[in-house]
């Protein structure tokens, strides 16, 4: 077989089972499930190999083997991957941690990690004859939708919370899109789209009610396994809300040991909640299968106020089978966390990624993490997209002649 630029064979249920063609436009499974894009790993084992991305551009689409989209074409990008992973020695030197890192999503385009699924979602739209898309957001997931929406000439449909942040509706009203602001949270918000795409028979582009938005996120994977030369690091900690980059780093890994590309080692994968919102963490304590839907739910790392996750069993499968966690943080230990990164290290994280420092503090202390792991934080955005986060803290000192 000639070598193919992707080795997609289709997409599965990981529920029934069931097998979907990737030709045709699909979102949930007729059981309910989100759906799972399935690759011929076997061939691509022997066609592709590891010296093959030394020469490719530092993108995601170094990875085109493993993503769905078949025709180069179809490729609607920005420039976004290969974020870096950045090391914390001196942060990690605080709570007694000598190999502490963080992966830094918040230098892609609109400023999260949302670029990535939105790049590889819309290419896949794209391909598939996709004019409108509509999608329920806590804010950035619109935002990016919305620009990579625009560049590939598909009108987007954006309905969020009316107190998601200011930049991200502006961004997604600069793109062109259809905002909607709704009171409630993203929960509501979703009801409202679920109604709207049934009437106007738009694509949804719902966290996980299309399959192709994990796929750009699975390569953080990819990327981590590649910065760290193939060596798996020990703990990866992720702020979980809808779940979708924990499910697809998971599914990067196991790709990856079917590829031959790592051993049998999985990194511990770590589930990092608000105290405020803490579905996936009460479920995981109490060692079930999916969670309940989170009442009254509130925090300040807006990105992760997700009351109930269409995926939230296949994050809860990923900590089981990776002998991972999950751990909840209240506000104060984000806000203290983020300034402890920043002045330490020169990082403004987005509250979200925050949380993960404060969580890694947690495990440290409760031995779940040691001090020779190597461990990464994937702060999932830039903190400049929060202007609100930090707020009246910054002492007032009256000039004078002295300064």
């Amino acid at each position: 077989m000639s070598k193919r630029y992707s080795y997609i064979k289709g997409l599965y249920c990981p529920k029934c089972g069931k097998k979907h063609t990737e030709k045709e436009i699909h979102h949930l499974c007729s059981c309910g499930s989100p759906l799972l894009v399935e690759y011929n790993l076997k061939q691509a084992a022997q066609d592709w190999h590891k010296d093959d991305l030394v020469k490719r551009k530092p993108d995601l689409w170094r990875y085109h083997e493993i993503l769905p989209v078949n025709n180069p074409e179809n490729i609607v990008s920005l420039g976004e991957g290969f974020t870096p992973v950045v090391s914390l020695a001196k942060a990690g030197a605080k709570v007694g941690l000598h190999h502490l890192y963080l992966k830094d999503e918040g230098i892609l385009p609109t400023g999260t990690f949302k670029a990535r699924g939105a790049a590889v979602g819309i290419s896949k739209a794209k391909e598939l004859g996709v004019s409108t898309i509509a999608m329920p957001t806590n804010g950035n997931a619109g935002a990016a939708w919305s620009v990579y929406g625009a560049r590939a000439d598909i009108q987007t449909v954006i309905v969020m919370p009316e107190n998601a942040a200011k930049i991200t509706r502006n961004e997604c009203q600069a793109a062109g899109a259809d905002l909607y602001l709704v009171k409630g949270l993203i929960s509501d918000a979703g009801k409202i789209v679920g109604r709207s795409i049934e009437k106007n028979g738009w694509y949804d582009a719902s966290t996980l009610k299309e399959p192709y938005r994990i796929e750009g996120k699975k390569t953080m994977g990819y990327e981590i396994a590649e910065q760290f030369n193939w060596e798996v690091p020990d703990v990866i900690l992720y702020p979980t809300g809808g779940g979708v980059g924990i499910i697809g780093i998971y599914k990067a890994f196991r790709e990856l040991q079917e590829l031959g590309w790592i051993g049998e080692k999985l990194p511990k994968l770590v589930a990092v909640q608000a105290e405020g919102c803490s579905p996936i963490v009460k479920a995981f304590e109490a060692g079930e299968k999916e969670s309940e839907f989170y009442k009254n739910s509130s925090t300040i790392a807006f990105g992760i106020n997700v009351p109930k996750a269409l995926g939230d069993f296949l994050v809860l499968e990923a900590l089981y089978e990776t002998k991972g966690i999950a751990v909840a943080v209240s506000d104060e230990e984000i806000l203290e966390a983020l300034h402890e990164v920043a002045e330490a290290e020169g990082i403004f994280t987005c509250p979200e990624g925050g949380s993960l420092y404060a969580a890694v503090k947690k495990l440290k202390q409760k031995g779940f993490v040691s001090a020779e792991d190597k461990i990464v934080l994937l702060n999932t955005g830039a903190g400049i997209i929060y202007p609100d986060t930090i707020q009246d803290e910054i002492p007032y000192t009256e000039l004078d002649a002295t300064l």
